[in-house]
């Protein structure tokens, strides 16, 4: 159950800005960053004013109820307007309504943000005492990057490949359409490590994705589940991968190979209408693109396509990702039969991999990824990355072994 929101805890943001914050990164704590960082903006949280937590099938709705609250109480100076400043909450949602990880909303006592010329500092306190207006202390330089190898956990490769074949069986007997079933994998770490430097390996080689760290997860996710600002969300849908080509003439025939693929297609379309459905109880309006684009990373191509929202007078972007959440990209279709597949089959607990993950704002404004290409590391240094495909009736096990493989490679090489 969330922790109490309204038990007397009133907060003052104070926001002000800032000469330029050239390197957001650095301001983080190296034993526990709180980040959300796209392309060198974003913001970067320090210490915790409130933490509030929830557990169970209800635990999004209770989020997006809770932060009403806390909101509503607070006071809040913001002469600076710029996403990210204010009252700002990051949180981490737990894929599974049976997870035994909890999910959270953290209220850093200081944030640091940037937005292109912009940058500024906001400080949190609990009660009407005047936020301090002491000098938001000197960026640190980030350490050595920690190295190790990721190796096979719950499920070998061997395993994996017999997990999906009898999921196949089970699609083509019309149990379910699609469903995604994903491995995890362990490395350790030094628990002094910084982890900022890995944070800093992701950022730079996927500079197009949400780098975030949150409680101990951190990742680069290149789906964003929805954006809000202004009452205005767009979305982007990702299902369908290809690996990039080695050359130029490989690298564009393996887009067109995505591009016309019927298996990738259509596991696209699914995730697609899943989200529309989810979105259009929120929204005056819903449109989305009439068919997908590439999207080009660094270690493969994904069928993509963006949706636009315009939101209805009460929705937050909260209750939008407690609609959205889970998509058919990261769960499957129908949504109830491949959860149930999923918690049959898969041989642990997904945590928070695959869940929401991102920041709101006093206005509801904010950006919520999904929780991919990431990896949770515990206090000890034991680090556990996660990767995930979507199988369908046409499915090939060895195919999809090596789509996961793909998707371990942003956490793999950012530790090698």
């Amino acid at each position: 159950m969330p922790q109490p929101a309204t038990s007397g805890v009133a907060l003052r943001a104070v926001t002000e800005p800032v000469d330029d914050v050239a390197a957001l990164l650095e301001y983080a704590s190296p034993a526990r960053p709180l980040v959300a960082l796209r392309r060198g903006d974003g913001v970067v949280g320090v210490g915790e004013a409130l933490r509030l937590e929830f557990t169970g099938a209800d635990r999004l709705a209770e989020a997006a109820a809770a932060w009403r609250a806390v909101t509503e109480t607070a006071t809040v100076v913001d002469p600076v307007h710029e996403p990210g400043s204010g009252l700002v909450a990051l949180g981490a949602f737990a894929f599974a309504d049976s997870s035994a990880e909890a999910s959270v909303l953290i209220v850093p006592e200081l944030v640091i943000g940037r937005r292109g010329p912009v940058s500024w500092v906001t400080r949190i306190t609990s009660g009407a005492s005047a936020a301090s207006v002491a000098p938001i202390g000197q960026p640190t330089a980030i350490g050595e990057r920690p190295r190790a190898i990721l190796a096979a956990a719950s499920l070998s490769r061997e395993q994996y490949v017999e997990l999906v074949r009898a999921v196949v069986a089970r699609i083509r007997e019309g149990e379910v359409e699609k469903v995604v079933m994903a491995r995890d994998a362990v490395a350790r770490i030094p628990a002094e490590a910084d982890r900022r430097a890995l944070l800093q390996e992701l950022a730079e080689a996927y500079p197009d994705t949400l780098t975030f760290a949150v409680d101990g997860l951190i990742g680069a996710s290149p789906e964003t589940l929805v954006s809000v600002h202004a009452r205005e969300a767009s979305a982007r849908v990702l299902a369908g991968s290809r690996a990039r080509g080695a050359g130029t003439a490989d690298d564009a025939a393996a887009a067109t190979a995505l591009a016309t693929s019927t298996k990738d297609l259509d596991e696209h379309a699914f995730a697609v209408q899943s989200v529309l459905r989810a979105l259009r109880p929120h929204a005056r309006a819903v449109t989305a693109s009439e068919s997908p684009f590439t999207l080009k990373l660094a270690n493969l191509w994904h069928l993509a396509t963006d949706v636009e929202v315009e939101l209805s007078e009460d929705a937050s972007g909260l209750d939008l990702v407690a609609a959205l959440h889970p998509t058919a990209a990261v769960a499957g279709s129908p949504t109830v039969d491949a959860l149930r597949l999923i918690a049959e089959l898969e041989p642990f607990d997904r945590g928070r991999y695959a869940g929401p993950v991102g920041w709101i704002d006093h206005d509801g404004d904010g950006e919520w990824v999904i929780a991919l290409r990431c990896a949770r590391i515990d206090d000890d240094g034991t680090l556990t990355a996660y990767a995930g495909a979507g199988i369908v009736a046409d499915s090939d096990p060895d195919s999809e072994l090596a789509e996961t493989r793909m998707k371990f490679r942003p956490v793999a090489d950012a530790l090698r």
